[in-house]
């Protein structure tokens, strides 16, 4: 654009005379009556202005609000750009740090880097603004309480300064958000007193003469947009307290993520914790690329970034055992797709910390092993135990848990959710989470959901000498990952519609011929195992028809059938209704087999819509995911 990041005389002295000062903080924070304070960017460029705002924070004396920062970006540096960058500020490296260890690079889409124990929620939306505003605004749900508005001068990039860009900064806007740029070009001015802000010129930093400071008098015309049936019609004050159904890997991250919100949470599970499909000894953290653009691509690799940050800080802070708990020692992926490799190896210029094509013999090296196979390299990948997960993430002073409580139901009653069992009553809050996997269709206000149940069986392999080599997460038709205390776990079959609980030596068998083809020079070992003898793990998954899990709220099926019914007759009516929910009722389930990568982002996301917090996906990644898209899609076959 012809323009600098800042000024080279001193550009922090700028950044917090233009925009901290602009906006009257970290004053504003002392006085906040909300549980999070929510800033908006327009241009991360560098990151100084959020390292900046961040210092600030932290040296505020606690009580203090959560921060919540939203950066909107079309041209993201690099991960090495920014390490550059970022090295002209000494006094910013310590907490310039966890921002590198979570940054993007150039993925595009949305993400979200969580920070100072969670207490600080960083969202990167690699976006143009006139895409991104609209569709943060289109949900009809103000959010922000002060701007910086710090895009490349009008001059040189007229489209984050124009009418609708500005008006969308309003709709997002809280009552009396305030809002700081550095330029006082006359078209700006404009625009943003006709979207509802009164402005005052200040005196500039160093030889500018003047910077731009304003006040949102009203609100902004916040409506929802684009068929709202996933908006819902209600929204309820953030809840006190939160009753979670289920205790592996969905009910735990949600847990923990409203932990982190300062929400008192009680988690119930029929048995003990992960002991269902989160049971098994080692799972991969796993991801798929393809060159189609699709929500189910979008959300699997931007909930795959989410969680290799994710389990990396627990790692990192001791809440897992490294070697014992897991270890994100990479994963290679086999593929025989040598065309799609080919394409990819190019659509992956620049996101190495993603994922790289590697040749067999580079695989080998990683490995450790020799097989045969190209394929893609997954650098911050590796495998977890779900149930130390699961247990690492229930450790806090806001999480009640409640172990064996047999099959529990809920009741609404009196603007509450009630946890009942056949011995009375149990819990009670003022929202509840399902996150019962292929239970969740037991409960009479889910029943009309299309889950799959599907079979999973892994097989325990001794950890013997011909595969001691292995050093990272292998994936193939099955998987296999280093061993843990002497055994590895490998699988997993995938049998649909069948209900056998009890482990079959005939899947052991499969799992081990798939292993052989992938590594022949294991074939010896693997043949001298007997199936038979094996220790083996059954468990099911719970699967989505479009292989997406099921995050947000539940709705009221009937309501929705009444208010959505013209569209079996007319699928292109306009919707301008919000849709009816079960007041303060959510679910998360239908993550197949794909929960360690899933969940993480899934709780982000459910937390953000009970505490009113932007979201940390898009529209159009929301809608996908909504439970109520089920009904809408059946009502357009008419098929109800």
């Amino acid at each position: 654009f012809g323009d600098v990041y800042y000024s080279s005389d001193n550009g922090l002295a700028e950044s917090q005379h233009v925009f901290l000062q602009g906006n009257d903080l970290p004053r504003r924070w002392l006085s906040h009556t909300r549980a999070h304070f929510c800033i908006g960017e327009l241009g991360f460029g560098t990151g100084l202005n959020f390292l900046m705002t961040l210092k600030a924070w932290r040296e505020l004396p606690a009580p203090r609000p959560d921060l919540h920062y939203l950066a909107i970006e079309k041209h993201p540096l690099t991960h090495a750009d920014l390490t550059r960058a970022l090295q002209a500020w000494p006094s910013l490296a310590r907490l310039a740090e966890p921002l590198l260890a979570s940054y993007p690079g150039l993925l595009a889409g949305q993400h979200r880097v969580l920070l100072e124990q969670g207490r600080v929620r960083l969202d990167l939306w690699w976006e143009d603004a006139s895409d991104a505003l609209p569709d943060l605004a289109g949900r009809g749900s103000p959010c922000v309480d002060a701007w910086y508005l710090d895009g490349f001068a009008p001059s040189c990039n007229a489209g984050m300064w124009n009418d609708p860009v500005l008006a969308a900064v309003a709709a997002l806007s809280m009552p009396q958000a305030t809002l700081a740029t550095f330029t006082v070009a006359g078209q700006v001015r404009r625009g943003l007193a006709a979207a509802g802000f009164e402005l005052t010129k200040v005196p500039g930093y160093g030889l500018k003469r003047e910077c731009l400071r304003g006040v949102l008098m009203g609100t902004g015309a916040n409506r929802a947009q684009h068929s709202p049936w996933d908006i819902p019609a209600t929204t309820a004050a953030r809840p006190e307290s939160v009753l979670i159904v289920g205790a592996g890997l969905a009910g735990c991250t949600a847990a923990a993520a409203l932990a982190r919100r300062g929400v008192a949470v009680t988690v119930l599970e029929q048995g003990s914790v992960a002991n269902a499909g989160s049971g098994n000894d080692q799972g991969i953290l796993y991801t798929r690329l393809s060159r189609k653009h699709s929500s189910l691509v979008d959300f699997a690799l931007q909930g795959f970034w989410f969680a290799a940050s994710f389990y990396r800080q627990l790692l990192d802070t001791g809440a897992l055992t490294a070697g014992l708990d897991g270890d994100l020692c990479g994963n290679f992926q086999q593929t025989d797709k040598s065309d799609e490799m080919a394409l990819l190896a190019s659509g992956l210029s620049g996101l190495e910390q993603l994922a790289r094509v590697v040749s067999a013999n580079e695989a080998n090296t990683l490995l450790g092993i020799e097989q045969h196979s190209a394929g893609y390299w997954f650098p911050r990948s590796g495998w977890l135990r779900p149930s130390a997960v699961c247990r690492a993430l229930l450790r806090s002073d806001n999480i009640q848990l409640i172990e064996n409580c047999g099959n529990v139901g809920l009741q609404a009653a009196d603007g509450q959710w009630h946890a009942r069992t056949h011995t009375g009553s149990l819990a009670r809050a003022q929202c509840a989470i399902l996150a019962t996997g292929t239970d969740t269709a037991a409960m009479p206000m889910c029943d009309w959901l299309p889950l799959q149940r599907i079979r999973g069986q892994v097989t325990q392999l001794p950890n013997q000498r011909a595969f001691a080599g292995l050093r990272a997460a292998l994936c193939h038709e099955g998987y296999i990952a280093p061993a843990r205390s002497g055994v590895h776990t490998i699988g997993a079959t995938f049998d649909l519609n069948v209900n056998e609980a009890a482990p079959r030596a005939d899947d052991n068998r499969a799992n081990l011929h798939a292993l052989a083809a992938a590594i022949p020079s294991w074939g010896t070992a693997l043949n001298s195992l007997n199936p038979e003898t094996l220790q083996a793990r059954v468990a099911f998954r719970c699967a989505s028809p479009d292989y997406l899990p099921l995050v947000g709220p539940v709705p009221d099926r009937s309501a929705f059938i009444e208010d959505f019914g013209v569209l079996r007759t007319n699928a292109k009516h306009s919707l301008t209704q919000c849709g009816r929910y079960l007041p303060g009722l959510y679910i998360s389930t239908g993550h197949g087999s794909r929960g360690l990568t899933s969940t993480p982002i899934a709780a982000e996301l459910l937390a953000s819509m009970i505490c009113g917090e932007p979201p940390p996906l898009s529209r159009s990644l929301c809608r996908a995911l909504s439970p109520a898209r089920f009904i809408v899609r059946d009502l357009l076959r008419n098929r109800l």
